[in-house]
Order: structure tokens, then sequence, then C-alpha cells
């Protein structure tokens, strides 16, 4: 890709719009940054680079370019895009303008669920192995930050969202991960076809040298690249799970026992990272190395404190039902379930099975917790409140020796909070004072 001369406006004025912007600088474009907040700032930024905010339609159909790059957080599909579009020679995402640059080696990882601990997970096996490799994307850096890294990593762990794959066009992953899929995201999207053709993205211009990680029985039809598949239910999978062990041919490979990964979730992650590395010529003796110490990030069945028998455990990344449902999964302990947040349009009745066996009572909270309300007092008792404060401390009083109190929302954060680290961080500061 050649952008000398080239005219390049780029569509969003954080993080990974102000990486490609620069990305696009640096390699000789003319390069416009675009936001719709009248009060974005574009303090930092190089020489050369002109910021513009309080951005509008009208702005966009005014302007020109050659390519026009998007941030992952703006609509693709809406019509402030489809201004800037008008009078574009090519539109493209951040993580396609900065694929375009890199030489190294691509681990894409997509999914509903679990994205951020897999990718965590092939960074550190990979830099166990010798490889230098950076988590971007989705999660970590910007994509376009790496490729303009004084030394540029020989790898990346490449979190891919389906709105950054959205606009992908040339890219190609060397190994794919398919994690899992459910609805999400259903106030982007008209229907969950689309989300899922989104998701699918991943796999584009994969051939049969390239590797799909994918999780058994998801139905993704036929795939180009060479298949592995994972399960923690059975043995069918190329990568299986018996107690804490993981098998692969008929051996056993990793041994979860020696390392801090606990839950189902966590055992398909690992198999999906290691499967991933392993097609990258990883052995597996490495792998368990790797695995030692290693931490699960905060926010996923993050434990926060045991209290009076009580467990606290911190899943405020669980921003979707598939999340909740896997949390739920994983426990062996009555829980006292707190979910709620942001009203999504998702359809919560799919839980109902997991909620019955599982939960001993479920505090909804929220915009969303009429909603939840009806529908989990069919099968648990159900109490409803405002805020997560006053959640915390109704579980307290409902939680019984050798129960776990569960905040996995199934929903985005937004209604309260900034997102769904600010709710988690409040969650553990409720938790460490209750006495």
């Amino acid at each position: 890709m050649t952008l000398t001369g080239k005219q390049v406006i780029v569509l969003g004025a954080g993080r990974s719009g102000r990486a490609a912007a620069t990305l696009a600088h640096a390699k000789g474009a003319q390069v416009r940054l675009y936001d719709a907040n009248p009060q974005a700032s574009f303090e930092g930024l190089a020489d050369g680079i002109e910021g513009f905010a309080g951005a509008s339609e009208e702005t966009g159909r005014a302007s020109q370019c050659d390519y026009l790059v998007i941030s992952p957080g703006i609509d693709t599909y809406g019509s402030f895009v489809k201004a800037f579009a008008e009078n574009a020679g090519a539109l493209i995402g951040e993580t396609e303008l900065a694929y375009r640059f890199y030489v190294g080696k691509i681990v894409g990882i997509t999914g509903t669920n679990g994205k951020t601990t897999t990718t965590e997970l092939v960074q550190r096996i990979l830099e166990h192995s010798g490889l230098s490799c950076v988590a971007c994307g989705n999660y970590g850096v910007p994509f376009s930050e790496v490729v303009m890294m004084e030394t540029v990593p020989d790898a990346v762990a490449l979190e891919l969202s389906s709105f950054q794959l959205e606009t992908v066009v040339e890219f190609h992953a060397d190994v794919a991960i398919w994690l899992n899929f459910s609805a999400d995201h259903m106030d982007r999207y008209t229907s969950l076809d689309d989300y899922f053709r989104a998701k699918m993205q991943i796999f584009i211009n994969q051939t049969a040298a390239d590797t799909a990680v994918v999780r058994e029985g998801e139905e993704l039809g036929s795939l180009v690249a060479q298949h592995i598949s994972f399960s923690s239910e059975g043995s069918a999978a190329d990568y299986h799970l018996d107690g804490l062990s993981i098998f692969a041919g008929g051996q056993k490979v990793i041994d979860l026992s020696e390392t801090r990964m606990r839950g189902l979730h966590n055992a398909e992650n690992v198999m999906s990272a290691v499967a991933a590395c392993h097609a990258l010529g990883v052995s597996y003796a490495t792998a368990q190395a790797a695995l030692q110490g290693f931490a699960p990030p905060m926010h996923r069945c993050e434990l926060i404190r045991t209290l009076d028998g009580v467990e606290y455990l911190n899943d405020s990344k669980a921003t979707n039902l598939h999340a909740l449902d896997s949390a739920l999964r994983s426990q062996s302990r009555p829980v006292v379930l707190l979910a709620g947040g942001k009203e999504k349009g998702l359809e919560y009745d799919e839980l109902l099975v997991r909620l019955k066996d599982k939960a001993r009572c479920a505090i909804v909270f929220g915009e969303i917790a009429p909603v939840l309300h009806q529908t989990f007092s069919q099968v648990v008792e159900t109490e409803s409140v405002e805020t997560l404060d006053q959640a915390v401390k109704l579980a307290q009083s409902h939680a019984q020796h050798g129960d776990v109190v569960l905040l996995s929302p199934g929903t985005s954060s937004f209604d309260q909070f900034a997102g769904y680290e600010a709710r988690g961080d409040h969650f553990r500061e409720l938790v460490h004072k209750l006495r």
C-alpha cells in the first residue's frame, strides 16, 4: 500500500483513530482527523495532521479523500460514515490499515466471549517460545501503534471485535481463533445474521496453509484453512478436557492443576491458545511452562474476597447472555446472581434452565432490571433494585456459607457506568467495604 501524496480522512479521535492518523501521516499521506464530538481534543498529534471537532454529516458530504479510515467505535453503516464515504475512494478500518504495513505472524482472536483472556494467553505462550509478540487490537494497544514501534514484533495476538472485522478487505490471519458465538450488539446490528457475518470476516483470505481454531459445534460452514477443534464438553474435539487435563491426539498435553486457570470457559480459552501457538510450532512443554503464574484478566470471574464463607466474584466483563451463561456454568457452589445494566434488546429466556440449576436467587439492577425481574422470577427468587450498591448489600443478606455472590451482569454498563471496568472496580470497592 502506498500512501505518499494520498488524501486520507480518519473518523474518530480516540486512541485507535489517532493511531491510524499517525500511521497514515508517517507513510506520507495528507491526513485529516474528524470527530463528531465538539469537545474532541487533538493535542499531541504530529505536525501536519489536521483535526476537526464537531464534524457532521454535512461536513462529510463536503469532504473528499482517497482513503476513508474508520475507528472501530463508529458505526460503519450509520449515516455519519455514509456521508463521508460519498466522495471517498476506498473505505477501510484501522485494523485493515495497520495490516497493510505489518509483516509478522498474525493470530487473530474473535468470539462473543473470552477474547481478552485468549489474547493474553497467546501473547504469553509465543513470548515464552522466543518470539516477540504484542497483544493488540480490541485489547491492549491499537494495531497501528504496533506497526510504528521502533522494534516491530515477530507476531501479534490480535483481538478482533465484530466492529473491527466489518471493515477488513485484504486482512489475512495466519491463525484465526473462533471462540464462540451468541447474540450481542443487537443495538448496532439489524439482525443476528449481520453480527455473524461480521465475525466470519476473521477467516477472510485464509488459505489451506493457514489454521482455523474453532470451538466444536460452531456452525461455520466449510473453511479453507486447516481446521482444529476444541471443547470442554465431550471428547470428540481435537483438543478436549478430562478433569483438569487437556488432551490432544490421545495424549495429555496441558495440566491445568498446575495453573491458576479454573472453570470450563477458561479451559476452552487455554485450549484455543495452545492449539493456535502449536500451529505456529510451539511445543506443549513450552506452553505448559508459559501458563505458570498466569492470572486471568480482571473482571472475568475474578475472586475479590471470601467473607463469612462466601466467595465474591467480579465478572463485570460479562456483557451478554453467553458470558453470563458461561459464568453460571462454571460454578460448583450455589449462586447469588447480580445481573443488570443497559437494555440491549437481548432475549434472556434461554438462561432459565441454567439459572434454575445454579442460582439460589437473583438480584437485578439498572435500566434492564424490570425485564430481568419478569424473566428470572419464573425460575428463581428475584429481587429488583436500582443500583449496584443496593444489589451488593442485598446479596450479602441472602448469601449463605458456601455460596458465591457472582456479579455477572449479562449486559453492558453504560446506563450507570463508563464501562465494564468501572462497574467491576466499583463492585470491588463495595465488596471490600463489607463487614
